[in-house]
């Protein structure tokens, strides 16, 4: 039994950090819909949900979990870059978004030939500060043994090590001396 959180409950426990019922959140990777599904139940009924992903199968297997769940009218699923989640999000909620996820890497299950870039992941971060709330969190887990994977993951960490540190906290978790590449966090707090 190990104490330390491991990376999916540490990257849930951040979020539950900024995000309380009624908040506007973002998952950046809607992949199968688990972080769609956790992010629609903790927003609750008066809350909602951008869920962006480039792949229909993506949407289609989300709009399927959350179908089951019967809450699928606290969610906004778009088939789109997150790069342009900026565009994609109405001008009233601009400001009150407390939370956003990413899963970076490929669909489970899907083609590993799509994979998420570093540019239009940086893009997303660029975005997500400008528009969210004060003490907003973003969390990205990291998965990065994949060629792709490693060249997002040390463009990202490239790119989040220079964000000034008047503009967000930025943290790193990660368990060191585990095999085989092992996913990690990084979680921006925007000031």
């Amino acid at each position: 039994m190990m104490k330390l959180m491991r990376i999916l409950p540490f990257a849930r426990s951040l979020i539950d950090l900024a995000v309380k019922e009624g908040d506007i959140v973002v998952d950046a990777t809607v992949g199968n819909g688990h972080d769609t599904l956790y992010l629609a139940k903790r927003v609750g009924e008066y809350g909602h949900v951008f869920g962006f992903d480039i792949q229909a199968q993506a949407i289609e297997n989300t709009t399927k979990r959350l179908h089951e769940h019967h809450i699928e009218t606290r969610v906004t699923l778009v088939q789109a870059s997150h790069a342009e989640l900026d565009a994609h999000i109405p001008p009233e909620y601009k400001g009150r978004i407390t939370g956003a996820m990413f899963n970076l890497g490929y669909l489970p299950g899907g083609d590993k030939q799509i994979v998420t870039k570093p540019n239009s992941t940086i893009a997303a971060i660029e975005q997500l500060l400008d528009i969210m709330a004060p003490e907003g969190i973003i969390v990205l887990v990291i998965y990065h043994g994949h060629p792709e994977g490693a060249i997002e993951r040390d463009a990202l960490l490239q790119y989040v090590s220079t964000i000034d540190q008047q503009r967000a906290h930025v943290i790193r978790y990660e368990f060191m001396n585990q095999i085989n590449h092992p996913p990690f966090i990084v979680a921006i707090e925007k000031r």
